[in-house]
Parts: structure tokens; C-alpha cells; sequence
């Protein structure tokens, strides 16, 4: 299934992204921020389990902001997977 999700205090502003029928993550596209990191954040999670992802990207900040581009996709995840 297809999940967008709008950021929130990054500089990225979306994350799309696909979970599978096995509740793997497929397909993760950042729309702005930083694009080769954010494009290596997608490759390394994608087809690893969804509650995983979510587990190990949770609570990464970014500077001295309370959330990062990785916790968003954490959060999109807990939305999309709690649903």
C-alpha cells in the first residue's frame, strides 16, 4: 500500500513510501532536503520489515532540532502500520 506522509520540522517537506503485502518498506522518496542522504536512507531500508525501520530510526535528530528526516520516516511508518 501507497502512504504519503508531510513532514514536520525538517527540511524535508514529504516522504512516500510503499509497505508490501509482508509488511515490508518499498520505495521511499523524500521531496526536499538533503538528496543523496536521503536517497541512501531509502536504499538501506528497503525490504527490510516496517517495524524495524521504524525501531532503529526513531528519535535521530538532526542538530539541535528535536526530529530528523529518519525519525519522520519513523513516524510515517507508526502511522501508516497503526492505521
Amino acid at each position: 500500500m501507497h502512504h504519503e506522509y508531510a513532514t514536520k520540522g525538517t527540511c524535508s517537506r514529504l516522504i512516500e513510501f510503499d509497505i508490501d503485502d509482508e509488511q515490508r518498506i518499498r520505495n521511499v522518496r523524500f521531496t526536499g532536503g538533503c538528496h543523496g542522504n536521503l536517497q541512501g536512507i531509502g536504499a538501506l531500508v528497503e525490504g527490510c520489515p516496517a517495524s524495524d525501520v521504524a525501531a532503529r530510526l526513531r528519535g535521530i535528530r538532526c542538530g539541535a532540532k528535536p526530529t530528523s528526516c529518519p525519525d519522520q520516516l519513523a513516524t510515517a511508518i507508526d502511522r501508516a502500520v497503526n492505521a
